[in-house]
């Protein structure tokens, strides 16, 4: 035969149309290679043969996808440290991490042992293995074992649902040698540990590890370990809460082995062994579900976020607000939140954005507070106070207004329902006034408060500022409670910062990024950054903390007293309109703490207060805080001056009692005590005289503080020290007399449009009328349209029911002096 070095077998019929030769034998075909014959043509075909080489190996280098895994994944949160805060379940309902970069030592020993002890000495597969795999399958007549290496047993994983043939075992040799020059060691038992089912719906060591001993897989136990890495074999037959005895065994045998490899000495391995089995799967932790929650709405999903929160203060804090929600709920108040922030860095300390209440949603406790639009109530008053001050456009004390007013339908009136008549203005920020604070509103101008308030970083100020007007200062905007703790924070952090020369700039997402640790969130989170700047002079900001200090109520909420505490912490209050929303929130150089308290659906409960149920637990958070000291004042941008004492403007040459203290730098620009006049008495009597009726000789020259009539109404019923001008002596000249604005309309204000209210039971209620007069026994007649309707003595107040239309009230004292007001009655309801 031409190819003598092959025999054929008789009953082989041979093809001859082919080379090498290819004979049929027994029905099946016999491929016989003729050595000699195959070099003869590969010096012929050689470039053909090359081809097919570079194909195979392009292949082979394309053989392996670009992601190993596709599985969605858990969403998993963890604290700064690292442990566990909550999850979220992958969307195909598996307890899934995702993958892990790095395997617990334990674990990577126990695994190897078990599994594939060479694997750092193999290239993908081991053929003694697979050689060991094969007798004791044909010697047992069934697969007992498969002499996967693990790098296999990843391919296997990563390729689901194919059958286990001689086909696919190859197919799985060939991957598994591409993935082992593609990735480490290190990688691969990576990709192992995190895809390896643990049974039931538990894929990956870390979830088993949580799911099943309620830690983290690195702080297991040599017993657990060896658990967990004799699990991925049979999770089916084995799954933990069942079939423990088989389970059992496995676990011994890979400790025993662990033992006799010098892994594990004696007393390390009796105590493994003598470990109990983990039982059902038990619960993750869900310490921060709203975070969570939050994460996922931000498109976070299927991701491990490592944050910035302190998870034991994280669980305090949530103790706190669950702890206040058993008082709470006595007011059906069902919902409340609280977040803490770290001032130096910004890092997001604490989040809890509602309470926990077990078994139940009806009371919107999946909603997340921190990141609702609330109304803000008072909350906003300390960034008037402070920006008025960056400008140089009051002092600290400076005296304001502190009376009724009225301005087209708006009629805003103080917590307590009285008047100071003239307050100072970080007393009226510490008593929470609305009369002074809607003042200084309108002298400022809504539009550059509606703006200064976007520049701090409040979101959700999206209309534009004539339809909030100088309802801005008292509640009229929503905000989050995120971006106000951030705005405070950042005001915090500008007056530290100011001592080392390093002025802050804060971005409106500084805050949010922070709550995020791990690079890649963070680099996505604030893509869109913007870097504006609302900083406020620290003189400003010092002076607005040292009023925030001294918060309090007095009138109405006399136990303020009880939050007294060795902490300094400047703090401010707020509650909205029909108490709907509840808020505390106080810094220290350190950090910020703020509280919201009420219902998610907007329910209002009659005597919630930012007072009576957020400060409480304001107070208890910073309970769980290290002790700070207070903030060091700015000097640099401080400057004596002579204040005075009665009116907190600067000192004139009148002013009797002076104090010289540090003000704003840009605060000298102010103007001087418009309230110090200079009133010439007579020496015999105590009345105001003039040249015209007294000889100057005669006369004494007194320096007075005069307050406008309205103002010393109020204001000289709560301050002793007021003294009211004498009045003029009879014979002096009357014009003077008329000259001296002793009175003043408290209320109906100019061409002021009146609705007559009805009284409960239909009929038609009146329009209370008032005046203030300097001299207390003062006499007032009262004249409407011409009609004269009576006297009024001491108490100026006066019911009138006038019809629809134009009116004239006029008002004359017993020494003549007149006032005359037009106003219009709408109609009446």
């Amino acid at each position: 035969m031409g190819h003598s070095q092959q025999i054929i077998p008789k009953q082989c019929k041979e093809l001859r149309c082919f080379s090498p030769i290819i004979v049929f034998c027994d029905e099946k075909i016999r491929i016989l290679i003729n050595i000699k014959y195959l070099l003869e043509f590969g010096k012929k075909h050689k470039y053909f043969f090359l081809g097919i080489l570079f194909t195979a190996l392009i292949g082979y280098y394309f053989c392996l996808p670009d992601h190993l895994f596709n599985d969605p994944t858990a969403t998993i949160l963890k604290d700064a440290e690292g442990n566990l805060m909550s999850a979220s379940i992958a969307q195909d309902g598996q307890w899934r991490f995702p993958e892990m970069e790095e395997v617990p030592l334990k674990f990577e020993t126990s695994i190897r042992f078990f599994e594939d002890e060479y694997f750092y000495k193999h290239i993908g597969f081991n053929p003694f293995s697979l050689i060991r795999a094969t007798y004791q399958n044909i010697k047992s007549g069934r697969v007992v074992s498969g002499g996967s290496t693990l790098t296999m047993q990843t391919i296997r994983l990563s390729r689901k649902g194919n059958s286990r043939t001689f086909l696919e075992k190859f197919i799985e040799i060939i991957l598994a040698t591409r993935l082992e020059i593609k990735f480490s060691k290190a990688e691969i038992l990576g990709k192992y540990a995190s895809y390896a089912p643990f049974g039931g719906n538990i894929v990956g060591l870390e979830a088993a590890a949580w799911r099943y001993y309620g830690r983290s897989p690195w702080q297991l136990s040599w017993g657990e370990a060896a658990t967990l890495a004799v699990l991925p074999n049979q999770p089916g037959l084995i799954f933990p809460g069942r079939n423990q005895e088989i389970l059992k065994n496995k676990r011994d045998r890979l400790l025993k082995k662990l033992f006799h490899k010098g892994v594990l000495d004696s007393l390390s391995y009796e105590l493994a062994k003598s470990e109990r089995l983990p039982g059902a799967p038990v619960k993750l932790p869900m310490d921060a579900p709203h975070l969570l929650t939050r994460t996922l709405n931000e498109g976070f999903a299927g991701k491990q976020i490592q944050t910035t929160l302190d998870g034991h203060l994280q669980r305090r804090t949530s103790k706190v607000i669950n702890n206040h929600y058993q008082h709470l709920k006595n007011n059906e108040i069902h919902n409340a939140a609280a977040i803490i922030i770290e001032v130096a860095s910004g890092k997001t300390l604490a989040y809890v954005g509602n309470t926990s209440i077990e078994g139940s949603s009806d009371y919107g406790d999946d909603v997340d507070v921190i990141m609702a639009p609330r109304s803000t109530g008072s909350i906003l008053k300390p960034f008037l106070y402070g920006s008025m001050l960056n400008e140089g456009l009051i002092l600290p004390g400076t005296l304001l207004e502190d009376v009724p007013m009225y301005l087209n339908g708006f009629a805003p009136k103080n917590f307590n329902k009285s008047y100071e008549g003239a307050v100072k203005a970080n007393l009226a920020l510490a008593r929470s006034l609305n009369v002074p604070a809607v003042k200084l509103l309108q002298d400022y101008s809504v539009e550059k408060f509606h703006l200064k308030l976007q520049d701090f970083g409040l979101t959700t100020l999206n209309k534009g500022p004539n339809h909030y007007g100088l309802s801005l200062i008292l509640g009229g905007a929503e905000a989050k409670l995120w971006d106000l703790v951030a705005a405070y924070g950042s005001m915090a952090r500008t007056l530290n910062n100011f001592h080392e020369h390093t002025p802050y700039h804060y971005s409106r997402n500084d805050w949010k990024s922070a709550c995020y640790k791990n690079n890649e969130v963070l680099e996505e989170d604030v893509a869109t950054a913007t870097t504006k700047s609302s900083r406020l002079s620290a003189a400003s900001i010092w002076f607005t903390f040292q009023a925030m200090l001294e918060v309090y109520r007095p009138d109405s909420e006399s136990s303020w007293e009880l939050f007294e505490t060795s902490k300094k912490i400047a703090w401010k209050t707020g509650t909205s309109f029909g108490h709907r929303d509840a808020w505390a929130i106080g810094l220290n150089p350190e950090y910020v703490v703020g509280v919201w308290v009420g219902n998610a659906d907007g329910e209002g409960r009659p005597g919630m207060t930012g007072f009576s149920a957020a400060a409480p637990i304001l107070f208890d958070l910073f309970n769980l805080l290290p002790n700070s000291d207070w903030f060091t004042p700015p000097f640099d941008e401080l400057e004596k001056a002579r204040i005075c004492r009665n009116s907190g403007h600067l000192a004139s040459e009148l002013c009797r009692n002076v104090d010289s203290l540090d003000i704003p730098a840009v605060g000298i620009r102010t103007k001087v005590c418009p309230y110090e006049k200079l009133v010439h008495l007579s020496n015999s009597e105590n009345l105001q005289v003039t040249s015209e009726c007294e000889s100057v000789n005669n006369m004494r020259h007194e320096p007075y503080f005069v307050l406008p009539p309205i103002q010393e109404w109020y204001f000289k019923s709560k301050n002793a020290f007021y003294k009211t001008v004498p009045p003029f002596r009879e014979d002096c000249n009357q014009q003077l007399q008329m000259k001296s604005n002793a009175m003043q309309v408290i209320y109906p204000p100019k061409n002021a449009q009146i609705i007559i209210p009805r009284e409960l039971d239909g009929t038609l209620g009146k329009a209370v009328f008032e005046l203030a007069h300097r001299k207390v026994s003062s006499t007032i007649y009262w004249h409407l349209d011409d009609e004269f309707l009576g006297t009024t003595k001491r108490i100026h107040e006066m019911g009138l029911q006038p019809k629809p239309g134009k009116h004239t009230l006029i008002l004359i004292d017993e020494e003549g002096e007149m006032i005359t007001r037009r106003f219009k009655i709408v109609e009446s309801r």
